[in-house]
């Protein structure tokens, strides 16, 4: 079983997943609906990670990456595939939960991260699915409610410049190895040094949005300086530690979270 959870890329699927009820909490869901917001969106995550690591098990077997459970492990490649396929059945009725309107928008954010994980990410649409998928994932969380309104405009802005960016800076620890292996998405195209500058302009960009674009930003901007902080650290050490410019997108994500939580009901 920990074999198979570290399969699921489980920094991501609990980030996203935090935050996704996070949002649920901040625009007024009950505690049950920021309870099914949560299982949904775990499932939708667990379905991706395993997809991803099933797709790519013999690409990282020739590659002997030593941090895939399915190289270093006697994790089975079947047991992986089922548990996807098992996460993603699981996340239609729990995204329908909270109404069609909700889970279509979630739906077709899982199918673009399948989508990604099994051609996209090898062209240079690869941000396209990151893109679309982290508005979609908050439109998710406003549509199910009784309004079933879309998210603000500065929401989705934000989120897209948040997915695009966290592309960039997941994917720049393994560039030369993706490289051999014959992918060439668009951080592959850019390069180390440009997909990482790109990523924290990126983020830093979705943080900007965050505390201006509703307007009237006042103490909520305190969130935007510990942003713009943890991206030049993540850049000050890619070099030394580049998977670190990963977790900075995470934090930061966190962090514009707790800038939208603050404002209540304004999402």
């Amino acid at each position: 079983m920990r074999h198979l959870l570290r399969a699921s890329h489980p920094e991501p699927t609990v980030a996203v997943t935090a935050i996704a009820s996070a949002l649920a909490a901040a625009t007024g869901r009950s505690g049950a609906g920021v309870v099914t917001v949560a299982a949904a969106v775990l499932a939708g995550q667990l379905s991706v990670g395993w997809h991803n690591d099933w797709l790519d098990a013999p690409r990282d077997r020739q590659a002997r990456r030593h941090d895939k459970p399915l190289v270093t492990t006697t994790l089975r490649r079947h047991t992986v595939g089922a548990a996807a396929v098992t996460a993603l059945a699981a996340c239609v009725p729990l995204s329908l939960l909270s109404g069609w309107r909700a889970a279509a928008a979630h739906l077709a954010a899982v199918a673009l991260a399948w989508g990604y994980n099994a051609r996209l990410k090898s062209t240079v649409l690869s941000w396209v699915p990151y893109a679309t998928s982290f508005p979609l994932l908050v439109a998710f969380v406003t549509l199910g409610l009784p309004s079933h309104r879309w998210p603000a405009w500065w929401a989705l802005a934000a989120a897209a410049l948040l997915g695009v960016g966290a592309h960039l800076a997941n994917v720049v620890p393994d560039l030369e190895a993706d490289a051999r292996a014959g992918l060439h998405g668009l951080p592959h195209r850019l390069g180390s040094e440009r997909s990482a500058v790109g990523a924290a302009g990126l983020l830093l960009g979705a943080s900007v949005v965050v505390a201006v674009g509703p307007g009237h930003p006042g103490w909520t901007a305190a969130g935007l300086p510990v942003a713009a902080a943890i991206i030049a650290a993540a850049l000050a050490t890619r070099r030394r530690a580049p998977v670190w410019l990963f977790r900075a997108a995470m934090l930061v994500a966190v962090v514009d979270v707790a800038m939208l939580v603050s404002r209540g009901r304004r999402l």
